[in-house]
């Protein structure tokens, strides 16, 4: 049975796209988990190895401005639907690290922490983890005075002070407390 695994990366930060990754395996992969387990030097080698073996793997970015359209889940919901779609072989079933998942019109389950125990999924949260890493750190060239290159968007001491200092920028999550609620003092 081809089974796909998906998973997100960037659902918590302040700022940035959502990104979800769906990967099919045929074979097993040598050091594959969650990837919070690893380091970035681990995750980084595995990409080109699940890229290359894999029998299908896609990566999807949802926008900031969808998020603050229709919400973080739905906007991770959306993201998984079309890493699904985006794979050139359809899978029979699909398994999702968390505790839901959208219609794909084919089976589906929610693992919670599928992320350590299903290797679809494992490749799944490398790959979507490793692009979402990289995009923030493209971000941070353009907007170097939010330290996104750093935290990778995520709501830490130092990245509030800056969007307090600088103000959002056209990557930040208006949508989300702490930015909304700067957006608002700037409008008083």
């Amino acid at each position: 049975m081809l089974i796909a695994g998906v998973d997100e990366a960037g659902r918590g930060p302040l700022a940035g796209p959502v990104t979800v990754a769906a990967v099919i395996l045929e074979e097993p992969i040598d050091g594959l988990d969650d990837s919070k387990k690893l380091s970035e030097n681990q995750r980084l080698a595995l990409v080109a190895t699940i890229k290359e073996q894999a029998k299908a793997w896609s990566i999807v970015h949802i926008p900031v401005d969808k998020i603050d359209q229709i919400n973080i889940f739905q906007a991770t919901m959306l993201g998984m639907q079309k890493a699904i779609q985006q794979l050139n072989v359809k899978p029979e079933k699909v398994l999702v690290d968390g505790n839901k998942t959208p219609d794909f019109g084919i089976a589906a389950e929610a693992i919670v922490g599928g992320d350590g125990k299903v290797a679809a999924i494992s490749a799944a949260s490398i790959l979507a983890k490793t692009a979402r890493d990289a995009l923030m750190q493209q971000i941070d060239q353009t907007f170097p005075q939010y330290g996104f290159a750093q935290h990778k968007g995520y709501g830490t001491k130092a990245h509030l002070e800056s969007i307090e200092l600088h103000g959002p920028c056209e990557h930040h999550r208006k949508s989300f407390a702490p930015v909304k609620h700067m957006i608002q003092m700037e409008l008083l």
